[in-house]
């Protein structure tokens, strides 16, 4: 889906000339899809490790839906959207998931070449599995992703990248060293919105930018990771051992792992980073030199440890700027990111909408001759309305919140896909054509170490700083 005429038309009066970078996912199709390397070249033969929640979008974006949704979504605009996704050519030869309801499930959606596997370390040295895709809680990430690395196996990894600071190095050596195709999972990176956000700053139409707010609002139980927990679960069809090797058995910590600093890396890691990656996608912000974090338990008193209040500032003086972060699991008021120059304010989310700053010097003349004003966006990018309603059963209200954000559809073409579908294809293409993803490993690193800053200073009530030099967290 292209600029509007009208829109395109404002904006060009306003700046000396067009410039529009092409989306590199559109490249790569362009060229390649026909080709001996493309799209539809030889098939891939992929392992899914966890099958909870984002397993089950990541293997129905992969083209293997469960029989539940299917029945459930048949009428629906999403089963529409899901049957224009693109063949990825892939067969899905291994699945391992830690509770057996889950496992059978991934099983039966993944079709006949499928095997369960009852370890990660076991499916990942299979011969018939190519590579992988990680949807397990934060705390497994790093160990699965370096033992598929160290086999030669290509990741595709769900964020944070890292469960502990620690384990943030060791990832990404071995991830370099091993020369695997790595991509995290920050689908937003394939939404048309930002795409175009990024052709805006690159013209220079908001002028100086010192200040970015971003946030996240959820005023629902499962928004808040309070997660249904299947009546037939039990300690006989779930493998507490490999989940957690240090508590007793406990289904709330198993299925609502998010609230516990033991397996889940709290609003920074789960929440925050969708925030921070999409903004490093168009800004390149990199690591900030210093967070300060704060926040608490507010409102859901269930035994959490985790905040369900949570605030963040980022201070970037190399670009003379801050990145504010808030969020709040108890309360839904839509809060779009706010991009701040000296020019003109960027609201971006869904859509994007930039209004002139009243004493903007770019604009005076146009502000003074009525041209412009300050109550009226001088550019908008609309995307088509989108039905909330059409979003799947298994995770209607977080999905509703992602929906919002812009996170479950995106428009390539007149196309409405799913960005995640979009991310998982770039991956796939650059494992048969040797290129680097959009959400690599050294994008990764950023992701986790300024996750980590933010959650060190909230844990220890401190300012914390990242020294470039020794490439350490310091407190």
């Amino acid at each position: 889906m292209g600029v509007s005429r009208r829109s395109a038309i404002k904006l060009s009066s306003l700046l000396p000339f067009a410039f529009m970078v092409p989306n590199p996912l559109d490249n790569k199709l362009s060229s390649n899809e026909h080709g001996p390397r493309g799209l539809h070249a030889k098939s891939l033969r992929l392992g899914i490790i966890g099958f909870g929640i984002r397993g089950e979008q990541l293997l129905r974006a992969l083209g293997f839906p469960t029989k539940q949704w299917v029945e459930e979504n048949r009428e629906k605009e999403a089963y529409h959207d899901y049957l224009n996704q693109e063949n990825l050519n892939v067969t899905i030869t291994g699945v391992c998931d830690l509770f057996d309801v889950r496992a059978s499930k991934a099983l039966e959606a993944s079709g006949v070449s499928a095997r369960r596997f009852g370890n990660y370390k076991e499916l990942i040295s299979a011969q018939d599995v190519d590579a992988v895709i990680i949807a397990t809680p934060d705390h497994m990430h790093a160990p699965m992703i370096i033992e598929a690395a160290r086999n030669g196996k290509d990741v595709y990894v769900e964020k944070c990248l890292t469960h502990r600071l620690e384990e943030v190095e060791e990832v990404y050596q071995v991830v370099k060293t091993n020369e695997i195709t790595f991509q995290l999972g920050h689908q937003l990176r394939q939404k048309d919105t930002y795409h175009k956000a990024k052709d805006i700053l690159y013209l220079d139409v908001l002028g100086k930018v010192s200040l970015i707010q971003s946030s996240t609002n959820r005023n629902t139980p499962d928004g808040a990771w309070i997660y249904d927990i299947p009546l037939e679960a039990n300690e006989s069809n779930i493998d507490w051992a490999q989940f957690d090797s240090k508590n007793e058995f406990d289904l709330d910590r198993f299925f609502r792992w998010r609230k516990y600093w033991d397996y889940g890396t709290g609003l920074a890691g789960d929440l925050f980073t969708h925030e921070y990656d999409s903004l490093n996608a168009i800004m390149e912000l990199g690591i900030p030199h210093s967070a300060m974090a704060s926040g608490g338990i507010y409102y859901y008193q269930d035994g959490r440890e985790v905040p369900d209040v949570f605030q963040a500032s980022f201070e970037y003086p190399k670009f003379g700027l801050t990145l504010l972060y808030s969020a709040t699991l108890s309360n839904d008021a839509t809060r779009e990111t706010m991009v701040m120059g000296s020019d003109a304010t960027m609201y971006l989310g869904n859509n994007i909408k930039i209004f002139p700053c009243r004493n903007s010097k770019k604009y005076a003349n146009k502000l003074a001759s009525g041209i412009m004003n300050t109550e009226s966006a001088f550019y908008e990018y609309p995307t088509k309305n989108e039905n909330l309603d059409s979003v799947d059963a298994v995770s209607g209200a977080t999905s509703r919140y992602f929906q919002k954000k812009g996170m479950m559809s995106t428009y390539r073409n007149g196309r409405k896909l799913d960005p995640t579908h979009l991310h998982i294809m770039e991956w796939l293409l650059c494992i048969r054509n040797g290129w680097d993803t959009s959400c690599n490993i050294e994008a990764a690193y950023q992701e986790a170490i300024v996750a980590h800053m933010a959650t060190i200073s909230y844990r220890k009530g401190k300012k914390v700083v990242w020294d470039e030099t020794e490439k350490r967290v310091k407190w």
